[in-house]
């Protein structure tokens, strides 16, 4: 796809150059402070599973105890372990910390909880050590066994991969509808999640069965889903990846069991959380970063939110900021260890129809970001703002989208519902979804080499007028900070400040004692 819109290089350079100066104090802040989900997320690595009789996790009951006690700033994982010695030796095989850690899990209330010091502290530090390259391997393993399956399977005949949601609330009423997706021809299922489950600040445990538009995202529903997945794998000869959402107060734990059971892609946008769910934004930067290096060390290709900022700002008069997100989306994964191939950058078919011209915009849009990245399975996304309940108006732009997406080359494509806005899709409405997709891909899925954008023409003109636009935005952003763009609504039109927000409370300045054993060990 190289060169169809002849973008200036130097002005692409410049572009890239501008995300990663105003990126780059995010990630200062992101090394220099911890959250209650990171150290959530390091417990659930080191084997901590379960919940209490209430349902709290026990990575939840023990992190709160902690933090109670010792503050933060010092972090989880060395006081929990000087506690364990109590119960087991730390030379004890590292595969066994898990039920040590239950048991300290426990008695957590009764425990006085301390940070070592001395020959205690090297002891701690060298079982966390250990430990954590363990948590590592587990990963590596995962991500070995999702290659060998592929080459055993085969891999999905095309590209757009044809991505699907499914989610009843109940994980046993997923199942079989995402293997009869795949079998429809779904490349990618993606069990969406229950409304509101990312302003938990905790992981349920356990199988559903009772969800709100979706399903619980639990350790044990991504083991089930996985399972049934690799089965119709197996029947299709073709390797059908597992989709679900790490983002939220909890992302680098999702993270980390997405990791763990072998999920392929997941949602893990750096500033989503922010603008649509008003989390506190250094929370979320610091727990996108973590959870980043987790995906970059178990191969998950990463989906970023583009496409939401354009169902709540307009398509064309902010297409800059799409383009300006995801530079920046692209130096954070680069610094937390992902690569080009792991990148599923979002954008999306969101233009009204009604404008003159809006097919050429959405043409120019989504080939200015394939061009700015070419190596990255772009994550295209259907129209939903402006689908009104006519079904077979409905069906025409998805099927419009279906084609911008063939001709530009798009790496994963959303499949688009004609009873977006009207109801929770049935299953005969996702088969007729698939057709129109599988129509598409068929008769236009090769003609992206056919497309050649007239020399100085309308295509060529608006990549060219979005790219200096978005420039021209992030030097406003590293001139005052992006923080500071995001506090007075740069993205989505949505002001969302450094000091409010959901989750706040669990962020603190690490110490000068505070050990992250993963760090040098992730990606």
């Amino acid at each position: 796809m190289a060169g169809k819109l002849d973008l200036d290089p130097e002005l692409v350079a410049r572009a890239r150059a501008l995300a990663a100066e105003a990126g780059r104090p995010v990630v200062d802040l992101a090394r220099t402070h911890t959250t209650v989900s990171v150290e959530r997320a390091m417990l659930r690595l080191f084997g901590l599973t379960g919940a209490d009789a209430d349902g709290t996790p026990w990575v939840n009951r023990l992190t709160d105890e902690v933090t109670a006690q010792t503050g933060l700033a010092h972090g989880v994982v060395l006081p929990v372990l000087h506690a364990l010695r109590r119960f087991q030796p730390l030379s004890a095989p590292a595969a066994g910390f898990g039920g040590g850690l239950r048991v300290v899990a426990e008695k957590a209330a009764s425990i006085d909880f301390t940070f070592p010091a001395g020959r205690d502290l090297v002891t701690a530090r060298n079982a966390a050590g250990r430990v954590a390259r363990h948590a590592v391997k587990r990963l590596d393993a995962a991500r070995a066994t999702r290659e060998k399956l592929i080459r055993r399977y085969g891999d999905a005949p095309r590209r757009p991969w044809i991505y699907l949601i499914v989610a009843t609330g109940d994980i046993h009423e997923d199942i079989p509808q995402a293997v009869a997706a795949a079998r429809a021809g779904a490349d990618v299922i993606a069990v969406i999640r229950s409304t509101g489950q990312s302003l938990l600040d905790y992981v349920p445990e356990g199988a559903t069965r009772e969800g709100f538009a979706g399903t619980y995202a639990t350790q044990e529903n991504f083991r089930l889903m996985r399972a049934a997945l690799d089965g119709v794998s197996k029947d299709l000869g073709r390797y059908v990846r597992l989709t679900n959402y790490a983002s939220g107060l909890c992302m680098p734990e999702i993270a980390a069991l997405a990791g763990l059971e072998r999920l392929d892609m997941m949602l893990n946008d750096s500033m989503y959380g922010i603008l649509f769910r008003d989390i506190n934004p250094v929370r979320t930067f610091v727990d996108q970063r973590f959870s980043r290096q987790i995906h970059a060390r178990a191969g998950i290709i990463i989906n970023t939110g583009e496409d939401n900022y354009l169902t709540t700002a307009d398509a064309v008069d902010e297409a800059h900021t799409v383009t300006v997100s995801q530079l920046l989306n692209e130096y954070f994964a680069h610094e937390a260890g992902l690569g080009d191939a792991q990148l599923g950058l979002g954008h999306a078919f969101e233009i009204d129809p009604d404008l003159p011209d809006s097919l050429r915009l959405e043409t120019a849009h989504a080939l200015l970001a394939r061009e700015l990245f070419p190596d990255a399975p772009l994550k295209w996304m259907p129209p939903t703002k402006h689908m009104t309940g006519d079904v077979f108006r409905g069906n025409l732009l998805d099927g419009m989208f279906n084609l911008v997406g063939a001709l530009t080359g798009q790496g994963i494509l959303l499949v688009g519902m004609m009873t977006e806005a009207v109801v929770t899709p049935w299953l005969s409405d996702r088969d007729t979804a698939l057709r129109n997709v599988r129509y598409v891909l068929s008769a236009a899925g090769d003609m992206a080499e056919d497309l050649v954008p007239a020399p100085g023409g309308f295509v060529q003109r608006r990549a060219h007028t979005v790219l200096g636009e978005a420039v021209t935005l992030l030097e406003r952003i590293v001139d005052e900070s992006l923080l500071t763009a995001i506090g007075r609504g740069t993205f989505g039109i949505m002001k969302r400040p450094p000091d409010r927000g959901r989750g706040l409370s669990g962020v603190a300045a690490i110490s000068d004692s505070y050990h992250n054993p993963f760090e040098g060990l992730l990606p």
